[in-house]
């Protein structure tokens, strides 16, 4: 019960954000998320044994997130938190303080960065690619549980089948489709098979991988703040590998029919 009650409030909190007028709005709701998932993400960084970021990934992520263009580009991030590094009070530690800021940073704050450039092309493109693996989520919820017998990545998360992460597949293409045949009309059917089905592959990988750091870690959540689901992180692990996906096909398929 928790877990729908948290779903009722979140879902059309964040569809206000995205679709509503005030631009300030959506930068304050995504802004917020995207520390608090970093913030997450550094309590998992600490249950591996490695330093946590600390004040400067927050520094160095909302500049990713904030800042338009090309000004932050992987290698920059990289070289960054390299030099921020050299703090560490054992270099052997150097590198893995290095790699933690680095991905950290790319993996949420980088994400995050592909909904407002997502939202500046259209509100309802953005909106399709979060509501992707909404929809992908409940089918293979309710799929796993009526048929799932193969599982899928019983290392990392057990409960997951191959018959609910097919369900998951066809229910966000099915669901891509409707989706676009009102709100995106002028986008070629293909288009948005390929969007919605690739987009949801990329959400159930980023699932696996965020399942994975908890595992090796030794924790079941990234933390408790929405009841029901666990972490942020937990509940968006998806969202942020999907949002740079749909956001590079979608360039893409652009330059490709220009």
């Amino acid at each position: 019960m928790k877990r729908i009650v948290t779903a009722l409030i979140l879902i059309p909190t964040v569809s206000y954000a995205v679709l509503g007028e005030w631009e300030w709005l959506f930068l304050l709701i995504l802004t917020a998320v995207a520390v608090l998932c970093f913030y997450e993400y550094e309590g998992i960084v600490a249950a591996h044994g490695v330093e946590r970021p600390g004040p400067m990934g927050y520094v160095l992520g909302l500049a990713v997130l904030l800042t338009s263009g090309s000004q932050f580009t992987p290698a920059l991030i990289a070289l960054t938190a390299l030099v921020l590094a050299l703090r560490a009070a054992n270099l052997r530690n150097a590198l893995s303080q290095a790699s933690a800021m680095t991905l950290g940073v790319i993996y949420i704050f980088g994400a995050w960065r592909c909904a407002i450039d997502l939202r500046a092309v259209s509100k309802w493109w953005l909106l399709f690619a979060l509501a992707l693996n909404w929809a992908g989520d409940i089918a293979a919820m309710y799929t796993g549980r009526a048929i799932g017998k193969h599982k899928l990545a019983p290392r990392i998360s057990p409960g997951k089948s191959w018959e609910g992460a097919v369900a998951s597949t066809v229910a966000s293409m099915a669901f891509g489709a409707v989706y676009a045949y009102y709100l995106l009309p002028a986008v070629p059917i293909y288009w948005v098979l390929l969007l919605a089905g690739l987009g949801n592959i990329a959400g159930q990988l980023g699932d696996l991988c965020e399942s994975a750091l908890k595992r090796g870690a030794g924790l079941k959540d990234s933390g408790t703040l929405l009841p029901g689901h666990g972490g942020w992180l937990d509940r968006v692990d998806s969202s942020l590998f999907a949002l740079p996906v749909v956001w590079f096909l979608l360039q893409s398929l652009e330059r490709w029919a220009k």
